[in-house]
């Protein structure tokens, strides 16, 4: 078994006995032993992977922490732990937070078996960063987080590799969440930043909630230009690959069902979706004479939607787990973005059920 099918079968022990783990040990016993073990150290050697790690390093009387990962008699790495379910704040791990002061460990894991946040010093030497330079819940994690993880595992562990990395991440996923927030939500700064470039007067409040709406809408405008661009090459190719097969048809027939651009635009569009949350291979498609349907693995108990296109009125089908469809008004394709919670709750919901 590869070190991703490892991590997939965690997920999935996750996934079967979530309910059953009720207290920190029996999490540390279920999901986070089986962690360090898949990451190529040998949990049974406590000069590896030392439970209970203390040293004197001028701590607290009765503060240890839970597991050190050593190499040459040296601890590389601390992990924390807390129950399944728990919240993590590093705040609250003092003990943690004081061996990163004198210790020659410089990554430190938090984690409640589901979620693991690592950490390092990339701000201050000797100080723990409040904010993980690297985070994923296990049962969602995507396959450039498992590359990174990789960089963790006993055959690849190297110090300066996985630093040089670790700053880049950290900032990367600060500014993904700045700028995702801004994005939904901004505030009259990020406003006032744009409306000054076009604006040549004083940006009072009410010139602010004049551009705010303006701002929104032209970055989602711009990011529905960018996929659509991309997904029209897709389809162009799509399309050469569907003129080949029917050219090669001995007799071909005047097709009863007649798949359109714009439906598979939709489609490419749903794909790019749903692509952050399941392999996108898994997201298929049905036409069918009166609508167009998304399928999950081409499993027609699997429904994810269905597109109404044919008429001037065009609608989404919405489709739930419990296989109800709730019908939405699109003025223009680019309006499937405005249901993409949907769409990827019940995506999700099939690919978790594939897990189990």
């Amino acid at each position: 078994m590869d070190f991703k099918e490892q991590i997939k079968q965690i997920a999935k022990s996750i996934n079967t006995m979530r309910d059953s783990i009720i207290t920190e040990e029996a999490t540390k016993t279920a999901f986070i032993l089986p962690f360090i073990q898949a990451l190529g150290y040998n949990i049974f050697n406590p000069l590896e992977v030392t439970p209970e790690y203390t040293a004197d390093l001028g701590l607290k009387q009765g503060e240890k922490v839970d597991y050190a990962i050593q190499k040459d008699n040296a601890p590389i790495l601390f992990i924390e732990c807390k129950k399944i379910g728990a919240e993590l704040n590093i705040q609250n791990e003092s003990q943690l937070l004081r061996y990163f002061h004198t210790s020659t460990a410089k990554f430190a894991i938090l984690t409640n078996g589901e979620t693991y946040n690592f950490y390092s010093d990339l701000e201050e030497k000797n100080k723990m960063d409040k904010v993980p330079f690297l985070s994923f819940k296990i049962t969602e994690i995507k396959d450039n987080q498992i590359n990174e993880l990789k960089k963790f595992h006993k055959e690849n562990f190297d110090f300066d590799n996985i630093l040089e990395t670790a700053t880049d991440l950290k900032y990367e996923s600060e500014l993904r969440r700045f700028i995702t927030g801004q994005l939904a939500n901004p505030d009259e700064e990020f406003i006032k930043f744009f409306a000054k470039s076009v604006y040549s007067s004083v940006c009072t409040k009410k010139v602010i909630d004049q551009f705010t709406p303006l701002v929104k809408r032209v970055f989602n405008q711009l990011i529905n230009d960018a996929v659509t661009e991309r997904l029209q090459s897709a389809l162009n190719k799509e399309n050469e690959k569907q003129k080949e097969a029917q050219e090669k048809e001995v007799e071909p027939e005047e097709p009863k069902i007649i798949t359109t651009d714009e439906e598979m635009s939709a489609f490419f569009i749903i794909r790019a979706i749903l692509c952050k949350v399941v392999p996108i291979e898994k997201i298929t498609f049905r036409d069918a004479q009166s609508y167009f349907s998304v399928f999950y693995d081409d499993n027609n108990r699997k429904q994810i939607c269905r597109l109404y296109l044919e008429d001037n009125k065009k609608r989404i089908g919405l489709i739930n787990a419990n296989k109800e469809e709730r019908k939405e008004d699109i003025e223009q394709l680019s309006d499937i973005y405005k249901f993409e919670k949907e769409l990827e709750e019940v995506a999700l919901f099939y690919y978790n059920q594939d897990q189990n």
